[in-house]
């Protein structure tokens, strides 16, 4: 009786199929599938994330797969790595950043008042202002 092969010489894997094992279970805390989507819109791989966090990539891996318990210090190396704000990572509403021009207090209230008002007043209003910025231009220079 004479021996065959049973090992094809097709290759069924290729260069797009994901590396590594499969995960044990599809499930990932909210906070482990937030580090999944920003590192795959990075376009990182867990070694990548690991090498540059200073920790291996199992431990990496567990991060996005399960709940763990995360030092504090690697949250904003985390961020910064992804380009998120620790917001994001955290699942917390991102606060509004403030804008530091523009009036403050009552003269923003005022300003307000008078984007409501008519056309021609706002440009009576806005040629006083310059009147008196002009005014104040001319003392500071004398």
């Amino acid at each position: 009786m004479q021996a065959f092969s049973v090992i094809s010489t097709k290759r069924t894997y290729n260069a797009d199929m994901p590396g590594g094992r499969p995960a044990k279970s599809n499930s990932r805390s909210e906070f482990g599938e937030r580090l999944f989507q920003a590192r795959a819109e990075k376009g990182l791989s867990q070694t990548q994330v690991a090498e540059a966090l200073g920790i291996t990539q199992p431990s990496y891996a567990d991060w996005e797969r399960r709940s763990v318990a995360l030092k504090p210090e690697y949250l904003p190396r985390l961020a910064e790595l992804f380009g998120v704000s620790i917001e994001f990572l955290l699942g917390m509403p991102e606060r509004p950043k403030r804008v530091a021009s523009g009036p403050t207090g009552k003269l923003r209230r005022l300003f307000e008042e008078v984007n409501e008002l008519p056309r021609h007043q706002q440009q009576r209003i806005g040629a006083m202002i310059e009147d008196m910025i002009v005014a104040h231009r001319a003392r500071k220079v004398s």
